[in-house]
């Protein structure tokens, strides 16, 4: 049986070498990619350190970690899931460890590692890689048996409009995983700042995030802005990447953060307001705040501080406002919504349910999430049920 598949990423390299353990010299794997380079968003994942998938011990339901495909995964992860994502690496040489939030990394934080590895089992099965080589169209691939298509529509605009022509149900590929622009120069001067369990929501929606914001030279950054992104992708793409954002800095409710400040004006009422920081927030983020909240009166003691000034304060804490401008358009790890409806295709197997013999695999399907390991691990398990089918 001949095989060709579409995309030498993570994805194509997977089901090549599934294939090849599965089935030997039973099957020939040909991988076409368009560019001259293959698995290069393995070789930046997690800065370099490939979040190769995720322990799923800290995840209640899958709707919290995959916005769109959660139903899927939910199937297909009993089937082929990160224990058995963890053994097959372990059983290619490759130590795994598991850090905080069950992300799941090589122990020697390489992510070459991982590429090399694909690499070598590649020269090792005989798998043909085709780079430099675009494929627009499935009629040029008649004399392959199997087709598994194994890269996102940004990558190939030209065939899955082929594919959406013969009946292939497509949602529009946008954006997720990117943070926002503001323009707002004061929160910009503390570029570099990380504020722990901050929540942040985009106003007029239920999307809310709380972990580790970065703020950046654009704007916002960081574990808690990425994964509102994901969840609010299809929101914000609809709204031109522009709409209100409400901080929570405290990460705390507005009753409690008003509680905290009353307790401490108490003991704290002979010190200047811009050294009284009730929350312990990095000082420069309280500097910022608390002028903001309280124009020239920062420059007081504590003891001026009336019912009005700590309700300034608590609402500057817990729903400090900015505007998204846009989004920052940082290509190392891009990860995309959308691709094939999942209602068209054979979740079991991945085939086609219009197009006999055809398959879909990671970015190629409408599967995506938020970081943590958790889109390489869709990729890993996608992978293995189509070589399996």
């Amino acid at each position: 049986m001949r095989v060709a598949i579409i995309g030498g990423g993570a994805a194509g390299f997977f089901t090549a070498i599934q294939l090849k353990e599965k089935f030997s010299d039973k099957v020939e794997v040909v991988i076409f990619e368009k560019s001259n380079k293959v698995l290069e968003k393995v070789r930046l994942s997690g800065g370099g350190r490939c979040n190769c998938s995720n322990t799923f011990e800290n995840v209640r339901d899958l709707k919290e970690v995959y916005p769109r495909g959660h139903q899927l995964m939910k199937k297909a992860l009993k089937r082929f899931g990160s224990k058995e994502v963890f053994q097959w690496f372990v059983a290619h040489g490759i130590d795994l460890k598991v850090e905080d939030k069950g992300r799941v990394f090589p122990k020697s934080n390489n992510s070459m590692e991982i590429v090399n590895l694909f690499l070598h089992l590649a020269n090792k099965y005989n798998i043909v890689i085709k780079t430099n080589t675009p494929i627009n169209s499935l009629t040029g691939l008649k004399k392959f048996d199997a087709i598994v298509l194994a890269t996102g529509g940004y990558n190939n605009e030209t065939l899955f409009k082929e594919l959406e022509s013969k009946g292939q149900k497509i949602k529009p590929f946008i954006p997720s995983l990117f943070s926002f622009n503001i323009e707002d120069e004061g929160l910009r001067e503390l570029s570099g700042l990380v504020v722990k369990d901050a929540e942040i929501l985009l106003c007029s929606t239920k999307f809310k995030y709380k972990d580790d914001l970065l703020i950046t030279h654009w704007g916002v950054s960081g574990p808690a802005t990425l994964k509102l992104s994901s969840f609010g992708a299809e929101y914000l793409y609809n709204n031109h990447y522009q709409s209100e954002l409400l901080i929570n800095w405290s990460g705390k409710t507005y009753t409690q953060v008003q509680q905290i400040i009353e307790e401490k004006l108490i003991t704290n009422a002979n010190k200047l307001i811009k050294n009284f920081n009730p929350l312990s927030l990095p000082n420069n983020l309280w500097e910022y705040l608390g002028a903001k909240a309280l124009g020239k009166k920062f420059e007081n003691k504590v003891v001026s501080i009336n019912q009005k000034d700590i309700n300034r304060i608590t609402n500057i804490l817990c729903s400090d406002k900015y505007f998204i401008k846009g989004r920052y358009k940082e290509k190392s790890e891009f990860v995309s919504c959308g691709g094939i409806a999942l209602e068209g295709i054979d979740t079991l197997t991945m085939e086609s349910k219009v197009i006999k013999n055809l398959y879909f695999v990671g970015e190629a399907l409408d599967i995506d999430a938020i970081t943590g390991g958790f889109n390489l691990q869709a990729t890993w398990t996608t992978a293995s049920l189509c070589s399996i089918s």
